[in-house]
C-alpha cells in the first residue's frame, strides 16, 4: 500500500493552491504566493481582482497563477464572461477556470454553454491554460457529467474541473471517474486533464484521486499538465506527511 508521505510528495506538485474566501485579503494573497514558492505547487487559484497582485508576486517562478470567470453561479452572461477573461490575461493570469453555465445545460439549452465556451477559448491563447468548472455535485448523475464533459471537451478545453467549492456536493470519485472516461474515450487529439476541486482536505483525499486517475488513465498520465487538485487546505497536510519517512 502507498504511503502518505509517498502520496504527498506525488500530490504537492499537482497543488493549485486555493483563497476564493469571501474574507480573501491582500495579506492572504501574500501568504498565499509565499506558500506556493515555498511547496513549489502547480498554480495559485485567486479572485480576479488578486490576479496582478499574484503575478507580481510568483514573477520568475514556476508556478502558475489562475483566476476564476462566471464564478460561482455559472450564469449565462457571455458577453461579461468575456469581458472578465480579458482583463484577467491582461492582469498575466496564465489559467482560467470558467464556470459552465450549467443549469442551462441540465435544462437541455446547451447552445449557450457552447457559444461562452467557443468565446472564451478564442481569447485564451499563447500557452493560457482553460479549466472549465463543471459543477459536478448539481450536475449530479454519471449521465449528465459526461455529457457536460463531452460539451467541454469538444470546446477545445485544456481541463475539465470538477465543483466550484460552493456548492453543497463538491467532488466525488463517482464523478472524477466520469470525467476521467469522456477524457480517456475523447478522439480529438488535444490533450484534456483534470482537476478535481472542492472538499480535499487530507492526504488520504489526495491519495482516492491519484489512484483513481492511475486506474483509468493508467500510472504514467498524471503530471501537472493532465491533474490538478485544487484546495485552500491540503497543502499543510501535504508538507506534514512529505517530511515523513516512507514506510
Amino acid at each position: 500500500m502507498t504511503d502518505d508521505a509517498s502520496i504527498a510528495r506525488r500530490a504537492l506538485p499537482l497543488l493549485d493552491l486555493t483563497d476564493l474566501s469571501e474574507s480573501c485579503s491582500e495579506t492572504a494573497i501574500d501568504a498565499l504566493c509565499r506558500n506556493a514558492r515555498a511547496s513549489a505547487v502547480a498554480a495559485v487559484c485567486v479572485w480576479p481582482h488578486y490576479v496582478s497582485r499574484a503575478a507580481r508576486l510568483l514573477a520568475g517562478t514556476p508556478v502558475r497563477v489562475a483566476t476564476v470567470i462566471n464564478f460561482p453561479a455559472g450564469g449565462d452572461d457571455i458577453e461579461r464572461a468575456v469581458e472578465d477573461t480579458t482583463e484577467a490575461l491582461a492582469d498575466d493570469a496564465h489559467e482560467i477556470d470558467l464556470v459552465l453555465p450549467y443549469r442551462s445545460v441540465l435544462a437541455g439549452e446547451t447552445g449557450t454553454a457552447r457559444t461562452m465556451l467557443a468565446a472564451i477559448r478564442d481569447v485564451c491563447d499563447g500557452g493560457r491554460l482553460l479549466k472549465v468548472i463543471l459543477e459536478t455535485g448539481v450536475l449530479a448523475t454519471p449521465d449528465a457529467i459526461t455529457a457536460a464533459s463531452r460539451l467541454a471537451i469538444e470546446a477545445r478545453a485544456d481541463f475539465l474541473k470538477t465543483s466550484t467549492g460552493k456548492s453543497a456536493v463538491s467532488a466525488t470519485p463517482e464523478a472524477a471517474e466520469a470525467m476521467l472516461h469522456a477524457i480517456r474515450d475523447y478522439a480529438g487529439g488535444h490533450p484534456v486533464g483534470l482537476k478535481v476541486s472542492g472538499g480535499l482536505k487530507t492526504v488520504g483525499d489526495a491519495g482516492t484521486y491519484l489512484a483513481l486517475a492511475d486506474r483509468v488513465m493508467g500510472p504514467a498520465w498524471v503530471s501537472p499538465r493532465t491533474f490538478r487538485l485544487g484546495a485552500s487546505s491540503l497543502r499543510t497536510a501535504l508538507v506534514a506527511a512529505s517530511a515523513e519517512p516512507g514506510r
